[in-house]
């Protein structure tokens, strides 16, 4: 079953430095990282709940540019930076994968992948995705090893009682209509008009919103919407991306 948003791929020239920033300027705590060596990438992380943003480098331009992840991360940092793609989590990827081939998705058979931390703990999971990712395309899944780092049930549970949630991504695209067919044969998402208007559409992806605005000129800037406990209110345009934080 498709659970949500699992986590948002946004590529950086620095993952330190990224998520210092993101701390200074929105007060989202850092969490941890390591590298991907097979895919010539490395991250940091920031848990919101259970959902999170990657933020991900490149140590290896030739090995990323040949890896699922690592050419989308590549084309978003020659742009500039900023979201290069993203996942929705689901307990059931093999099942999910299948059944949305059968309707006509292009996603790939399920992959393993995992990424060593520095304390030499290992998160493991398995991945399907499309031949092509992009910021404005549909997204991979992704089911978590629950035995391996990260996604025990401990881990998670001290997650949940964390005071950031991750609420809604917005993404600029030229075509709306065509865009949200494609999220609809790709990963099942369906779309209805949005109370934002202007031509916007919105679609659940289990307890987050994913909203689709048609380009007007300007950046195609994606919108991360999260909230924090206590926090205070703010909109700004950080790392290629526009982050509304509410509480």
């Amino acid at each position: 079953m498709l659970l949500g948003i699992d986590h948002l791929v946004i590529a950086v020239s620095d993952p330190d430095e990224a998520v210092a920033l993101l701390q200074d300027r929105l007060g989202l705590a850092p969490g941890g990282g390591g590298r991907h060596e097979r895919l010539g990438t490395f991250n940091r992380l920031v848990w919101l709940g259970d959902s999170y943003l990657e933020l991900i480098g490149v140590f290896d331009a030739d090995l990323a540019a040949d890896s699922w992840v690592g050419a989308p991360t590549l084309g978003k940092l020659e742009a500039g930076g900023g979201l290069a793609t993203w996942a929705i989590a689901t307990d059931a990827i093999e099942t999910d994968a299948a059944r949305l081939r059968d309707a006509g998705s292009d996603l790939g058979q399920p992959i393993p992948g995992s990424r060593t931390r520095p304390d030499g703990r290992v998160v493991r999971w398995s991945l399907a995705a499309a031949p092509t990712l992009a910021p404005d395309g549909p997204p991979f899944l992704i089911e978590h090893d629950t035995s391996g780092a990260e996604w025990t049930p401990v881990e998670r549970e001290e997650r949940a009682m964390g005071p950031t949630r991750l609420n809604r991504l917005e993404l600029v695209v030229d075509d709306v209509d065509r865009t949200s067919r494609a999220f609809l044969r790709t990963v099942g998402l369906r779309f209805r008009p949005s109370l934002a208007g202007g031509g916007a559409r919105d679609a659940d992806v289990g307890p987050q919103r994913l909203r689709l605005r048609p380009r007007r000129g300007g950046s195609p800037m994606a919108t991360i919407a999260v909230s924090i406990a206590g926090g205070d209110p703010a909109e700004v345009e950080l790392l290629g991306c526009r982050w509304v934080v509410g509480r």
